[in-house]
């Protein structure tokens, strides 16, 4: 996962303590996000869909930091047959070439889908809450789940693993805008409504120092999760809009409202522009209250905290530098 957002900003974390790293990349992968700092790496061909490449990759590794992940939240069941394929076969290849080269230490960087929802007025969840993404059939969620049940399955076999759920993740280096979209939506005015829920949000930096912290401190088979402020949706499109100088009146779309807006768009001439806007499943989650507490990551690996507009500003200033807005 070392081309990903939160992956390459981590590379970036363990080259600034002078680690040796090695960086598993895919035969036809970008390494876009690391082209300021390739000289400094190691390249290792391999897929963790392939059992055999990592295997050979992770021969004489004492650490591995497994963040790579599929991230979809349609319904096509091309794109779920990927999601199993990657997020939990793909963590069982990697536990077990783990096991079989007696890696000293791995962490899995999972999600806050794996931990679940808190739900409109409720407290917010920590590591020990019960997973109930299942009543709204959120796939993704649910390879997150059993990609979790694949690292136990190696700690009980003696591997020392620690388990990370980062929250929703801001940051410079979101070249593919993740959360990222967010933003690029409020400055450009193209989405005019917010859902009704809430999330929980943090920067990629803490999120990478958190993840090294992990490896030295963690205890092995916990989860801890990364998270920082908890904020409805309309709060969040304040403070994007506040960040980017952009003023615009944005209107609450409850989901059910949303669901019938966009069955009539569907069969319209705008189906092919509402479907670029708005994706159904998406917008249920964000329907959603996910809302989380930090405590644990904080109080065990000294997980440090900022209020998310000061990620939302390095995010946008580094969008506006890249020529990406």
């Amino acid at each position: 996962g070392s081309t990903g957002f939160i992956g390459s900003r981590l590379v970036r974390r363990l080259l600034r303590e002078d680690s040796e790293v090695y960086a598993l990349v895919r035969k036809r992968s970008s390494i876009d996000a690391l082209s300021d700092i390739k000289d400094r790496l190691h390249f290792i061909e391999g897929d963790i869909t392939v059992a055999s490449s990592l295997e050979s990759a992770f021969r004489g590794m004492d650490q591995v930091y497994h963040a790579a992940g599929f991230t979809y939240m349609g319904g096509r069941n091309g794109k779920d047959r990927l999601l199993d394929a990657i997020n939990v076969d793909g963590t069982r290849n990697v536990m077990n070439a783990a096991l079989l080269n007696n890696v000293r230490r791995v962490i899995h960087v999972s999600s806050i889908t794996a931990v679940g929802m808190s739900k409109k007025n409720g407290k917010p969840f920590d590591e020990s809450s019960p997973w109930n993404f299942g009543e709204i059939g959120l796939h993704y969620a649910e390879t997150k789940r059993l990609s979790e049940v694949e690292v136990k399955k190696a700690v009980e076999k003696g591997l020392d693993c620690v388990i990370v759920n980062p929250a929703f993740v801001f940051g410079a280096g979101d070249v593919n805008f993740n959360a990222g979209r967010l933003i690029k939506d409020v400055y450009h005015r193209t989405v005019p409504f917010y859902p009704l829920g809430g999330i929980c949000v943090v920067d990629v930096e803490i999120v990478a120092d958190a993840v090294v912290r992990a490896m030295e401190v963690g205890r092995t088979g916990e989860r801890y999760i990364l998270g920082g402020d908890n904020v409805t949706y309309k709060e969040l499109s304040n403070i994007i809009s506040r960040v980017t100088g952009t003023r615009r009146f944005m209107f609450p779309l409850p989901y059910p409202i949303a669901i019938l807006v966009h069955r009539f768009f569907s069969v319209s001439p705008f189906k092919t522009r509402i479907s670029k806007l708005f994706n159904p499943m998406m917008f249920r989650v964000a329907s959603e209250f996910l809302y989380f507490s930090s405590e644990k990551a904080i109080r065990e690996l000294d997980m440090r905290t900022e209020p998310i507009e000061f990620s939302i500003r390095r995010a946008f200033e580094w969008y506006k530098k890249e020529g990406l807005l």
